[in-house]
């Protein structure tokens, strides 16, 4: 029986695809990237910003890691095609997908009751089919190397769902278990994190510190409300790493304990 080491927590010789990792500055998705490569992963850097992308990638490969940029739709499954061919073609397989990308500003500013047909099928559309999407086109390349791991990115806003943001997170989650179930006799593990109010660019321009919301949650939280997009790498590595191997089909609440369960 091998005893425990921090290495479980090592990708040296991983590959890992983050979408939504080029945008919006000070992002989930760059912490993401930038966390994986640190712990040895080569990164496919992807985002539909393709500029963004490189920016990240360009960041990555100073710090001496390995990081390539790719520009995706991840809800186009001939360009998530190409997002694996790139990968495969610039590091030689993939082991780790994280589904970061998503609609979050575009889609909170109405309530569920206000949604139109167009507005639902693009936030589904990005939110949901975009990670499963994703899953399916490269589950198979996982597969080739004997298994690998998936994350895909739900929301503390989803516990209980109160928008339509919130609906596109819940249904997330069911993919989460969904995909954990079908894909487990390859070996490939999918589980989520759930963040909370993160400090992000996006997010602090959606609910400014001194916004009524964030000092009602903020009251009932037992400690910090808010924390930066580095607070949830610790959770990522657990769930894409070795030390993270008994786990599939959970979801992570990072968020300070603003949700609980039993």
């Amino acid at each position: 029986m091998a005893d425990f080491t921090n290495n479980e927590f090592r990708l040296d010789g991983k590959v890992a695809i983050v979408t939504g990792a080029g945008g919006r500055g000070n992002s989930i998705g760059r912490a993401y990237a930038v966390a994986l490569a640190n712990a040895g992963a080569s990164v496919v850097v992807a985002d539909l910003n393709g500029d963004g992308a490189q920016k990240v990638a360009d960041e990555i490969t100073g710090m001496g890691h390995k990081a390539t940029a790719v520009q995706v739709d991840i809800t186009d499954t001939a360009s998530v095609e190409a997002m694996a061919a790139s990968a495969k073609a610039a590091f030689g397989g993939i082991d780790i997908l994280v589904n970061n990308a998503a609609l979050m500003v575009e889609i909170v500013d109405k309530p569920l009751v206000q949604t139109d047909r167009a507005r639902f099928d693009k936030g589904m559309a990005v939110n949901v089919w975009g990670a499963i999407n994703c899953a399916q086109v490269i589950a198979p390349h996982m597969a080739e190397r004997g298994g690998g791991a998936i994350i895909n990115q739900v929301s503390a806003g989803a516990f209980p769902a109160q928008s339509f943001y919130g609906v596109t997170k819940i249904a997330l989650l069911g993919a989460t278990t969904t995909l954990a179930t079908e894909l487990g006799s390859q070996n490939i593990r999918v589980n989520a994190i759930g963040p909370g109010m993160t400090k992000t660019d996006a997010g602090l321009a959606l609910t400014p510190e001194d916004s009524p919301l964030v000092q009602a949650i903020s009251s009932r939280t037992p400690i910090q409300l808010r924390d930066t997009p580095d607070a949830l790498c610790g959770a990522l590595l657990l769930l894409v790493s070795d030390a993270g191997r008994w786990m599939t089909g959970q979801v992570l609440n990072v968020d300070g304990g603003w949700v609980m369960r039993n």
